[in-house]
């Protein structure tokens, strides 16, 4: 399966282990690896020193290590790489590792261990790596013999970035790392792997079912995840295309935002928890829902009994374990999603049957009732400043500035009003964590962005609890010069317990007050960035402006209404029929309770 490199004389070229494991990264494309030092890995740091092919960024925690990578992979498409040390080196990475699992992020983190002959000694800074992250992986190795190095770095990458991406762990003994080693080139991409092939093309027979299915439909709903995003920018045009050419309304999930531009008119916003009253009430009342990419998490599905009763539904996924397993379809379809699309636009143009375009019509007629109560709808009222106002106000002033835009967040009310405001046109521009829902996500992942497109404009959409998570990493910004902003609402409370607190558990605030906060225009001058605060709603146009306009690293601190909550919601458990709206929102054409319920 692989070739090894030979001198003239036909004896194997060698080199140091860790020196096959660069030259491995390199012909993988790799060009930047996020890490940290320590014992077990120093052979690979010393052979980073004597090379120049690939960055070293140096983080200040491991867990911002595998946040940066990701932030890198899912802006630009590629593989992310990460290097930690044994022991805790390793188990600082699970919760990146964990993340990126859940969100289905590239990555191959390499991950030191004590020498092959003390593992299992307790020797020191030993930890069971393989065994504590193989559930939060897709795959791992432990890597025992030299020869099998080059090969398990490069299937490693195979893995990540094939079917449904993920994180793989390497760990690599010691000596390994420090022994000589064989190289072995990397198989051609036409040689497939002997054991692990994923299905890309999808049945035809399928989707012509599909298809039918669609045509026939008096109430469809196209809903879009993060799997087309992960099928590279051609999978969001072809989405874009075919959406256009059927006429319905498109919905995206937490991680799908940008698969379909949200400033287009067929597409009615995020569904789920904190989705929009139209989007949601579509997919309660469609009759045919053409899943494209998505998992049916349980923060869209809300109460599983109650989701989209009397729809058929199709589920496009390259992972066929996703199938089936929350919700059960009519069509299933497994491949890639760009494949995928590319075959239903073919098959829709081939399927001569005639769409019911008067029932189309009709549906369009309530979604635009929905769409009218314009459940997005706030007041900015007063010198305090609504975080809805300063979401949106962030999001009309980068766009005045023409540049590249690039949004991260950390997690919490922020995270949704972020998702809420802030409109995303093309895919690859909005980085969050959704499936494991990880504070402290959003500043290392800005600044793997601000590594992998450095003329770009990146922006962490924080809290000021969650910022706190991984705020060391302030001075890696400094130390590399990467001007990322961090634009922080500033409401001094753990915002979406708070909110959970007051709405589900009778207003007992425990323990989400962020008591002694610091003063962030400080701790961003200590460290060596720009500090920035907003107080009034007079004060955060100007703050902003500053912000976009300066080339270093800037924190800005925006004060905001401390009782906000984050509307429309459903209650963990409800169904998409049982919406709680904002304050003013109460009445409209589903009847809604004094509580501001959504009765259908």
């Amino acid at each position: 399966m692989s070739a090894t490199i030979q001198h003239a004389d036909s004896t194997p070229l060698t080199m140091s282990g860790a020196e096959v494991v660069l030259r491995a990264l390199k012909d993988q494309g790799v060009e930047v690896i996020f890490g940290y030092p320590g014992g077990a890995v120093l052979p690979i740091y010393d052979a980073i020193f004597q090379q120049n092919a690939i960055r070293h960024i140096l983080v200040r925690h491991e867990q911002a290590a595998v946040h940066a990578a990701e932030g890198y992979a899912r802006s630009t498409g590629k593989v992310g790489c990460v290097l930690v040390t044994s022991g805790p080196g390793a188990t600082n990475a699970v919760t990146g590792l964990l993340d990126a699992l859940m969100d289905s992020i590239p990555l191959v983190c390499l991950t030191g261990q004590v020498p092959t002959h003390l593992i299992g000694n307790d020797a020191f800074q030993e930890a069971d790596t393989t065994g504590i992250t193989r559930p939060a992986t897709k795959h791992n190795y432990l890597v025992k013999r030299s020869d099998d190095l080059a090969r398990v770095v490069h299937e490693a990458f195979h893995v990540a970035r094939s079917g449904r991406p993920g994180p793989v762990v390497i760990d690599l003994p010691k000596d390994i790392l420090i022994n000589k080693a064989p190289y072995a080139e990397a198989p051609p991409a036409s040689q497939p792997h002997r054991s692990y092939r994923p299905q890309a093309e999808p049945d035809m027979g399928q989707v012509r079912k599909a298809v039918a299915l669609l045509k026939a439909s008096k109430k469809p709903v196209v809903y879009a995840g993060g799997g087309v995003i992960n099928a590279g920018p051609e999978a969001s045009r072809l989405l874009t295309e075919f959406v256009h050419m059927t006429g319905f309304p498109c919905t995206n999930t937490l991680m799908g935002l940008g698969a379909f531009p949200s400033q287009d008119k067929q597409f009615i916003g995020m569904l789920g928890m904190h989705g929009t009253y139209e989007a949601n009430l579509v997919m309660h009342g469609c009759d045919v829902m053409l899943n494209m990419g998505a998992r049916f998490d349980d923060r869209v599905t809300g109460k599983l009994s109650h989701f989209s009763p009397g729809s058929k539904k199709i589920h496009a996924d390259i992972d066929p374990s996703s199938i089936n397993k929350n919700v059960k379809v009519d069509v299933p379809i497994v491949g890639d999603a760009a494949r995928i699309l590319a075959a239903m636009i073919q098959a829709w143009k081939e399927d001569t049957t005639p769409q019911d375009r008067e029932a189309l019509a009709s549906w369009w007629r309530q979604i635009e009732e929905w769409r009218a109560k314009d459940c997005l709808r706030y007041v900015q009222q007063g010198k305090i400043i609504k975080p809805q106002h300063a979401v949106k106000r962030l999001y009309e002033i980068t766009r005045e500035s023409g540049r590249e835009t690039y949004i991260t967040t950390e997690v919490g009310q922020h995270q949704m009003w972020a998702a809420q405001y802030f409109g995303f046109e093309k895919p690859n521009r909005w980085m969050t964590s959704g499936g494991l829902g990880t504070m402290g996500y959003g500043l290392p992942a800005a600044m793997g962005v601000q590594i992998a497109h450095p003329d770009a404009l990146v922006i962490d959409i924080a809290g000021e609890a969650s910022i706190l998570m991984n705020i060391q990493e302030m001075a890696t910004l400094a130390q590399y010069r990467l001007p990322v902003k961090v634009f922080i609402l500033n409401n001094e409370y753990m915002g979406m317990v708070r909110q959970w607190q007051e709405l589900l558990h009778g207003g007992r605030y425990s323990e989400s007050y962020s008591a002694a906060l610091p003063d962030f225009v400080k701790l961003a001058e200590s460290f060596h960035g720009v500090g920035l605060r907003a107080t009034n709603a007079d004060q955060l146009d100007d703050v902003i402006r500053e912000m976009l306009a300066t080339d270093r690293p800037v924190i800005a601190d925006i004060a905001v209404a401390k009782d906000e909550n984050c509307f429309p919601m459903i209650p963990s458990g409800a169904a998409h029929n049982e919406m709680i709206l904002g304050p003013g929102q109460e009445g409209g054409v589903a009847g809604v309770t004094d509580e501001g319920k959504v009765l259908v």
